[in-house]
């Protein structure tokens, strides 16, 4: 089967930084499905790896963390999908990527791929949506309204109601990425919480808009007189319930525990430089860290609430109260259009999701 994968670690503009190789389809067995991949996505998390992950001596790695495509074979203990199925995933980061043909993947981190999306509409979900519901719901564990039923009554954990949580703020930072831009529907469609984002440029602020924020704040004004805490009084907001970090969190940490409640919550998915954890105590701040491939990672008890989160969101998705986070779509899946998405990763102004689909 055609895969692309890497050797050594190499800035993405040598050519070997990602290169095409040949590698044999693997088998089924347990629990896994082997989906045929018909898209993908690149997130932060394929460039991190490529520059800091060598693979053994003589071996190819290969990357990809985002997939929608059909079920070609089942293991012989997998009860939830059959051959032919169309899925969507986001994989592990312990085993081989969807940047190939084909993938092995355990069936309790696979969902069914939304039925009014394409392949490349899909692939742009998975990853993004799994560390958004994961963080606001599972970490942060905000309250959801009443009135939203139908994607949590799948999750067999609905919960009444928190008035006083229908009263809270939440500020996101870093939100015109494919976290943010999924975290945002989600807050707009399963919370009453005043939604607040930030990004530095105005394409990223009309796109947080259109996506359900209340108010954008310009987060590269830090350190200056108007900055963040500035711009949030002058909204009329002196502190807000939760923060989230999506990155640069280093730069924008100070700010961050200043604009929180004493009591508030503070959350983060990125790997900051050295930061000063005892500046939370003074207002008893809490801090929780989302790795979506924790579950994966160490095979917890409740992996298959990804499978179940996946389903919960392809019928939202369905249903018209979320959309796809597309943003640009590369063309077809090889090693010269996957350098091209990493180098757009790298620079850091990506807006939504990049994709890529077919081989």
């Amino acid at each position: 089967m055609k895969a692309i994968g890497f050797y050594q670690n190499l800035p993405v503009q040598q050519a070997d930084a990602l290169q095409e190789i040949e590698l044999p389809i693997p088998t089924a067995s347990g629990h896994d499905l082997l989906v045929e991949v018909k898209a993908v996505s690149v997130n932060p998390v394929d460039t991190k790896l490529r520059l800091g992950s060598a693979p053994p001596s003589g071996q190819a790695k290969v990357l990809g963390w985002d997939a929608a495509g059909v079920v070609s074979a089942v293991g012989e203990l997998v009860t939830l999908f059959k051959p032919g199925d169309e899925v969507w995933y986001a994989g592990s980061i312990t085993r081989p990527g969807s940047n190939a043909e084909y993938q092995l993947v355990d069936e309790r981190i696979v969902g069914r791929k939304p039925a009014n999306l394409s392949y490349g509409q899909a692939a742009a979900l998975p990853l993004t949506a799994l560390t958004a519901w994961e963080l606001l719901f599972d970490r942060l564990q905000v309250s959801k309204l009443d009135c939203q039923v139908t994607a949590w009554e799948l999750l067999h954990d609905r919960l009444p109601p928190n008035s006083e949580d229908h009263k809270a703020s939440i500020l996101v930072v870093g939100a015109a990425g494919g976290v943010g831009s999924i975290l945002i529907q989600l807050l707009k469609q399963l919370t009453d919480l005043t939604i607040i984002a930030t990004a530095s440029r105005p394409e990223s602020r009309d796109w947080l808009l259109q996506r359900g924020a209340h108010h954008v704040l310009d987060h590269s004004a830090a350190g200056k007189e108007q900055d963040m805490p500035a711009q949030l009084q002058r909204l009329g907001l002196p502190a807000v319930d939760y923060v989230i970090g999506l990155n640069k969190t280093e730069q924008h940490f100070a700010a961050m525990i200043e604009m929180l409640k004493p009591q508030g919550k503070l959350a983060l998915i990125d790997d900051p430089e050295l930061i000063d954890v005892r500046l939370l105590k003074k207002k008893s701040l809490s801090l929780h860290w989302e790795l979506m491939f924790t579950r994966s990672l160490f095979g917890t008890a409740d992996m298959i609430r990804q499978h179940e989160i996946l389903n919960a969101v392809a019928t939202m998705v369905e249903q018209g109260q979320i959309q796809s986070t597309v943003q640009q779509h590369l063309g077809r899946i090889n090693a010269e259009n996957l350098r091209r998405a990493h180098a757009l990763i790298e620079q850091a102004q990506s807006i939504g999701k990049i994709v890529l689909e077919g081989f």
